[in-house]
This record gives structure tokens, C-alpha cells and sequence, in this order.
């Protein structure tokens, strides 16, 4: 027979599965959310402003330090956030969890980095610990106190000391060269000139990547440098630039005290640089170019050899058009970009004409000023076939025009120097040059 269908019970189905309550992820701000350090980021937001603010004060201290960092204006929109953190954030925040961070110091800035996230509020360390007015239950957090983060690597500090840019430096073997004095004692001492150039330049770049910190997070591609991404503490860079500095000084003491007030005026005006002159339409050109030719200098000094007039005058006019292409194009960026004006450079985007033109103007001034020099009596004690020479002028238009079409059909780097080091055409030119030159001694 047949069994009759049983009947549905409610009562015996297995129990339906319910949501859990959504969890309280709270996030430490500097140990895991943030990839920098919170005092630093607040005193480098902008250094001027804060030290201006503590000087007013008349009565220094680190309380009244810490009180003016507090008030620090930072951009939070272009901190560094570790993106990991963020993402476990974001995925809290589609379960329906409250986000709090952990703040322990300057709680003003914890509060505004909270409000731009969309996260819920701050709480301190102690309140945590004591489980007493917290505006969550205690028993339900999940948190990211820590984030393991490897040493910057080898990789990282090249790229934040900038040892591409060593290729600059070369230009102290220059004097050595064009006097045809080249010898081991020269060679050994303008090769420790260039140690201490490469030196005291990477303790400089790293302060102006300090002082730029801000500007630098905004732009397209120097928000990828070491200290604006987070990938070496500024802290580290701090430690860093005064060691550097010493080796510089160090070193420059092994060759002559000469040289080293040319290293000296070579820091000052980078200094300066950095802090004034780079805003300044046309001085910051003028200073890049003669920053170029304290080089040349300094390379005649260390190596004891006679500087010759035509020589400076020549390496004026070239190091102008540099800069002059240089800043044409970082403003023919902005300008693809769609970016505004530099906040930082006294330069808009509709200079770019003008500033080519220019450009130009000193780039035909350095190839006359060497024809000058080949039609005069300089060159016969130097050279036995000067004729040869004047092969080089050809070589110089050719390779001053394509810099400036490179670079208004934006194709040229930030830096024309590290350009002409990497662009085969370039090369190829300047090994030609190099096998005129030899011919003609």
C-alpha cells in the first residue's frame, strides 16, 4: 500500500542561516592606513608657512611646535594611503561595518583624514584599551593595528637619490678634456670631485623632494618619486641628507679648499634654489644654467687647470637652452594633461611660445659663440688641425633643433640632460663630435 505524503513541518527544517552583525573595522592611522609618518607630513605640508608660524610664536618648544603642526593645512586627498588597507576598508563598508581609525597624536588632522575617507570617527589608543565610552561595542572590532612594510630597498633609494642624474656631474672631467690635460692625477682627482658633486646633489634632491612633498603628490608623473608615494620615510631622507653632505665636504677637503667653496656656492644656490629662486620666472633659468657651469668650474679647480673664457661662455648659452627646453617641457605636459597653471613655477601654459623661442634663440648664441672660437687664435696651441672643427657645427644645429622638435611634439623627459644620455641619435652625435675632436688635436 501506498504511504500517504508526509506533511510539511516548519518546525523540522533546518534553521535558516542569518547575517551576522556587521563588524567595527578600526584601522591605526599611522601604523597601517597611512604610509608616512603624521608629524612629518604636517611639518613639510608646507615648511615655509610652519616655520614662519613657530617664529611668530616668540616663545619656541616642541609644545608650541606641536601645537603649530597641529593646525597644519595637509592635503588629504593626496596622502599615502596603503592601498591594501583601503581596499579591506572598502570591502568593511559593503558589509555594512563602521570604520573608526586609531589615532594616538593630532587628532584634528586624524579627524579630517577620517571625514575625507567617508570613515565614522577617532578614537585614541588608551580609550581603546580602557573599552569605555567608545561609540562601538567593543567585542565586535576587527582591527589593522600593524602593516609589515619591507626597508626601502636598494631600488628605492637609487630612484629617491637620483643616481641617473649623475650624469650631470660628468661635466667636472670637462675642463680636464678641452686643456687636453688629461693624466692619471687629474683623472683620480676630478674623479673625486664627481663623488663629491654626485654627494652633496643627492642630499640636495632629496630636501627639494622634501619641500615639494605637496606639489609633487599633484603631479602626473612626480607623485611616483620615493618620499610624495610613501616608499622611503621621510624620516629616513632626513637622516640621509646631512650624511651625505659630510662625505661631500669630506671629500672636497682631500682636493683643495678652493674647491670646496665652489661646492659650497654650489649647495647654497641649490638651497636658495629650492626655497625661492625656482619660483621665480627666468631666475630659476639663469640659476639652473649657472648651477651647470659651477660644475665646469669646479672640475677646473679640482683638476688645476686653466678655465677658458670661451669655454663659459659656450656652456652659458647651452645650459640655457636646456633649461629653457625643460621647462618648455614640463608646460607642454600640463598642457596635454589639461592641467592648470604650476602652483609651484612662475610660468603658465600659454608661455610656452615664448619660451621656445627662446629656447632657440640661446641654443643659435652657444653654436655661434663656438664658431667664434674656432676662427680665433685660442685654438692653434690646442689643436693641430682646427679646421676640423667646424664639423662640430653642423653636429651642434643638428642636435639642438631635435632637442627642440622632441620636445614640442612632447617627447622629450623632465630633463633634456638625462634626454641626450638616453636618445640614440643623441649619442651617435656626441660620439661623432668626440671623433672630430680627437682628429683635430
Amino acid at each position: 500500500m501506498e504511504q500517504p505524503a508526509s506533511q510539511y513541518d516548519p518546525s523540522e527544517a533546518a534553521p535558516q542561516a542569518r547575517p551576522a552583525p556587521a563588524r567595527t573595522l578600526v584601522i591605526d592611522l599611522e601604523g597601517a592606513l597611512l604610509r608616512s609618518e603624521l608629524l612629518m607630513e604636517a611639518l613639510f605640508s608646507a615648511p615655509a608657512r610652519m616655520l614662519a608660524r613657530f617664529g611668530a610664536r616668540g616663545r619656541p618648544g616642541m609644545a608650541v611646535l606641536t601645537e603649530v603642526l597641529a593646525r597644519a593645512r595637509i592635503d588629504y586627498a593626496h596622502l599615502p594611503y596603503d592601498a591594501g588597507v583601503l581596499n579591506r576598508a572598502l570591502a568593511a563598508r559593503a558589509r555594512g561595518a563602521k570604520i573608526f581609525l586609531v589615532a594616538e597624536r593630532f587628532a584634528d588632522q586624524a579627524t579630517g583624514i577620517s571625514a575625507h575617507l567617508g570613515f565614522d570617527g577617532v578614537v585614541t589608543p588608551a580609550d581603546l584599551a580602557a573599552g569605555d565610552n567608545l561609540p562601538f561595542d567593543r567585542a565586535s572590532i576587527e582591527r589593522i593595528d600593524h602593516v609589515n612594510r619591507d626597508r626601502a630597498s636598494l631600488r628605492t633609494w637609487a630612484k629617491a637619490l637620483r643616481l641617473y642624474q649623475y650624469a650631470k656631474n660628468t661635466l667636472v672631467f670637462v675642463p680636464v678634456l678641452t686643456a687636453h690635460q688629461v693624466n692619471v692625477a687629474t683623472l683620480g682627482t676630478t674623479l673625486l670631485a664627481f663623488l663629491a658633486f654626485s654627494a652633496c646633489a643627492s642630499g640636495a634632491y632629496l630636501m627639494n623632494d622634501l619641500l615639494d612633498l605637496a606639489a609633487d603628490r599633484q603631479h602626473p608623473t612626480k607623485r611616483h618619486r620615493a618620499l610624495a608615494a610613501g616608499d622611503l620615510p621621510i624620516s629616513s631622507a632626513l637622516s640621509a641628507i646631512p650624511a651625505l653632505w659630510l662625505f661631500a665636504f669630506a671629500a672636497s677637503l682631500c682636493i683643495s679648499p678652493t674647491f670646496l667653496g665652489v661646492l659650497v656656492a654650489y649647495l647654497v644656490t641649490t638651497i636658495a634654489y629650492s626655497l625661492v629662486l625656482k619660483r621665480k620666472m627666468l631666475v630659476d633659468v639663469v640659476t639652473l644654467a649657472g648651477l651647470y657651469c659651477l660644475r665646469i668650474v669646479a672640475g677646473a679647480v679640482a683638476a688645476g687647470v686653466m678655465l677658458s673664457e670661451w669655454l663659459m661662455v659656450f656652456s652659458l648659452f647651452v645650459f640655457t637652452s636646456l633649461a629653457l627646453i625643460k621647462r618648455f617641457s614640463e608646460l607642454c605636459m600640463r598642457q596635454g594633461e589639461g592641467l592648470a597653471d604650476p602652483s609651484n613655477r612662475d610660468y603658465r601654459v600659454s608661455d610656452l611660445h615664448i619660451i621656445a623661442a627662446m629656447a632657440a634663440a640661446s641654443a643659435m648664441n652657444a653654436v655661434t659663440v663656438f664658431a667664434l672660437y674656432v676662427s680665433s687664435s685660442a685654438v692653434t696651441p690646442l689643436y693641430s688641425r682646427p679646421w676640423m672643427l667646424w664639423l662640430l657645427a653642423p653636429l651642434l644645429l643638428y642636435w639642438f633643433g631635435r632637442a627642440l622638435m622632441i620636445a614640442h611634439r612632447r617627447e622629450m623627459p623632465d630633463d633634456p640632460i638625462i634626454y641626450a644620455f638616453r636618445d640614440g641619435a643623441s649619442r651617435t652625435t656626441v660620439a661623432a663630435m668626440v671623433c672630430i675632436m680627437l682628429a683635430a688635436i
